[in-house]
């Protein structure tokens, strides 16, 4: 590759900018939605199986619309694809505001599976799209500055929901003892707090709402390549190639599992933390620094990868997920808090490197088909969260508090995902890194 070759040419400049700036904006969505899990178990006083169909709405909405979005792409253009994506995005974020007013939790699931409508379209045009601003020969550097926008978006969700939505909720307020007053009160009182803490939890998604909105139009306005996906999409045909394709095929799977960990162990750090006597605000503080471990160890396992095999380094940091997932299941205390936040330096490298594993000899023509599969796999975390959520509402399993034996879900997910990364090791490929 030639080093002198700017990673983004003075052209493409201003759309880069643009289309960047939504690799943050889906980073805020995923992020200050996961705490929203045990915002709405309190205040609406359900199960947490119950409220971990957030999750399930959310996750749910990638798996329906990711060939949908690969059609229209392909049908359209990549910047009509954007702007579908922002309509919907904007769409369910602004049914909040109804949903608040109605105090309706299945109204709340369905604003969500229509944002991440947008979410999808978002994430299925915005990659390919990035990687078309310029020469192939920067692609990869091209894509990758992008990227480093979306955990910019992921931390500023998760300071909003902790700061002004999980420290404002009156409905989580605790007596001496640690138990939630919320259940003490009459049925007026418990009104009264419910409207309140419905509005606290709306505003911020109507306000992303009307930035979405915002950006809708300055997209919209702007001068940017109208242009297509440079391969045509023959579903049938791509479908029974990719399916024969045992790295990709199983490449899905693993990610489906990886999904659904990443997605279980950031959402419920707050009921583990719970467990401790930890407020919500203050357990979403251990999410954040869970966020800046994950992090971190991208940028590691990026230099690492310059000297180990992408498909080895796979096997070891999900051997390293096996082992943190087992602390926090066994070490009750701090000390199993302390593993479970240590269990995302192994997750770091897992989606983009399964990603880029799976895709490896998937024909030109197949990959866009092949990367809405991938896309799809998200919905991993929409099965399993609902699932560890009930667990967790038995209280106590197997002489464990229920909280910790939940964790027994991520490791076998990180289970499936060693085993991914050591049979591809043993399939015919080249051995550089992917």
């Amino acid at each position: 590759m030639n080093k002198s070759l700017p990673v983004v040419e003075r052209k493409y400049l201003f759309p880069f900018v643009l289309i960047t700036s939504l690799f943050a904006l889906w980073g805020f969505a995923n992020d200050i939605t996961n705490p929203m899990v045990a915002a709405f178990r309190t205040v609406m006083e359900i199960s947490n199986a119950r409220a971990a169909l957030v999750q399930f709405a959310f996750y749910g909405g990638y798996a329906t619309m990711a060939i949908p979005a690969a059609l229209f792409i392909q049908r359209f253009s990549y910047k009509k694809g954007i702007l579908m994506g922002l309509g919907l995005y904007a769409i369910g974020a602004l049914m909040f505001y109804p949903a608040a007013r109605f105090e309706m939790f299945g109204f709340f699931l369905l604003s969500l599976y229509i944002l991440t409508f947008g979410l999808a379209f978002l994430e299925t045009t915005s990659n390919p799209f990035i990687l078309s601003m310029g020469r192939k020969e920067t692609a990869t550097r091209r894509l990758n500055l992008a990227q480093a926008f979306n955990p910019m978006g992921s931390l500023l969700g998760m300071f909003v929901a902790s700061t002004y939505i999980l420290n404002s909720l009156q409905s989580s307020a605790k007596d001496s003892t640690g138990n939630l007053i919320f259940n003490t009160l009459g049925a007026s009182q418990k009104a009264v707090i419910r409207a309140h803490d419905l509005m606290i939890i709306r505003n911020p998604y109507v306000l992303l709402g009307i930035v979405v909105c915002v950006m809708f139009v300055v997209i919209a306005l702007a001068k940017i390549p109208v242009t297509n996906p440079e391969h045509q999409i023959h579903i049938r045909k791509t479908t029974k190639r990719l399916l024969k394709n045992k790295l990709y095929r199983e490449g899905v799977i693993a990610q489906l599992f990886y999904v659904a960990a990443q997605i279980m162990c950031w959402t419920f750090i707050i009921q583990y933390a719970d467990h401790l006597g930890i407020s919500y605000s203050a357990a979403e503080g251990y999410n954040m620094v869970a966020m800046g471990v994950f992090l971190g160890s991208r940028f590691i396992s990026t230099f690492l990868m310059k000297y180990v095999n992408s498909r080895k380094l796979l096997t070891v940091f999900a051997l390293g997920g096996i082992i943190t997932s087992a602390g926090a299941i066994f070490i009750q205390g701090m000390g199993g808090l302390y593993s479970l936040i240590a269990t995302s330096a192994f997750m770091s490298l897992m989606f983009p490197t399964i990603y880029g594993i799976a895709l490896e000899k998937v024909d030109p023509n197949d990959t866009p088909l092949g990367a809405s599969g991938l896309v799809m796999a998200i919905v991993g975390g929409a099965l399993l969260p609902p699932l560890q959520g009930a667990i967790i509402d038995l209280g106590q399993v197997a002489g464990l508090p229920a909280v910790n034996f939940s964790f027994i879900l991520p490791l076998f997910c990180f289970i499936i995902i060693a085993l991914y990364g050591w049979r591809c090791q043993r399939f015919n490929l080249p051995s550089g890194n992917a």
